[in-house]
């Protein structure tokens, strides 16, 4: 009886010993779980994996001369290496694939794959960008292998429509040249790294780029009473000479008959 119930006990504090480990376990790898979630790739198709033709899903084509004597642009499926977006500038253009997204508040990292072919030295080169002013990553130039480049991107107030663009050239620098992306992502960060550039803060590009003011509704009210101001010194002045008509409401105020 005694042999069982020491047997009893240690099954017992075996079973507890396996409960706890379990629980730490799972305590454990629920925040990895947590991380993985925030690394998903919140653009579709990021990978350009899936399209028809000669058009990925859920990308779409613009440039500032999108006539085909100045813009091609190709989808480049491949089953043995990562799939691949194209951008050719035949003339001095802005061209670019594009995908539109809604995002919440928070830090976020933008990075694809980049490698070029005869992109122009001067102007704005291959980028991965959002379409406001000037938020772009480094820009790749010349004729280069795949390189790797990122922007970080803060989304403040109650999150932001974006356009995400994979682009040669920008606003207001034309350039000339052809590129190809792959693994284009976009994730939610806590924040980014230290001394990481380049770092925006979309609420800041967007009020910068605001237009100013014209005026306030205590100025509007101001110009109106000078005016009307004026108005009755004129009327004053001039009213028996060119007033003739509120002769009558002017006699009637003063007590006195109107002319004739």
């Amino acid at each position: 009886m005694i042999a069982y119930l020491h047997s009893y006990r240690g099954c017992h504090a075996i079973l507890l010993c396996a409960v706890f480990l379990a629980a730490t376990l799972a305590a454990v790898s629920a925040p990895r779980r947590a991380a993985a979630a925030d690394q998903k790739n919140l653009l579709l198709n990021g990978d350009f994996a899936k399209g028809s033709e000669d058009q990925p899903d859920l990308w779409r084509t613009e440039a500032w001369i999108n006539n085909p004597d100045a813009f091609k642009a190709h989808w480049h499926s491949y089953s043995d290496k990562p799939s691949e977006l194209e951008v050719d500038n035949l003339q001095p253009n802005d061209g670019r694939w594009m995908q539109p997204l809604t995002v919440q508040p928070g830090w976020y990292q933008l990075s694809v794959d980049i490698r070029t072919e005869n992109v122009g030295a001067k102007e704005s080169g291959a980028t991965i960008s959002v379409m406001e002013d000037g938020i772009m990553s480094a820009d790749i130039h010349g004729t280069t292998d795949w390189q790797h480049v990122t922007l970080y991107l803060k989304v403040g107030g109650h999150g932001a429509d974006i356009d995400v663009a994979l682009r040669v050239g920008g606003f207001g620098s034309l350039n000339t040249g052809k590129a190809f992306f792959r693994n284009a992502s976009l994730v939610r960060i806590d924040a980014p790294p230290p001394s990481a550039t380049p770092t925006y803060d979309l609420s800041a590009v967007r009020k910068q780029a605001a237009p100013a003011p014209i005026g306030s509704p205590i100025s509007l009210v101001v110009t109106f009473v000078a005016l009307a101001a004026i108005a009755w010194a004129g009327w004053r002045i001039y009213g028996d000479d060119d007033f003739r008509i509120f002769n009558t409401f002017r006699a009637a105020m003063s007590g006195r008959p109107s002319k004739r």
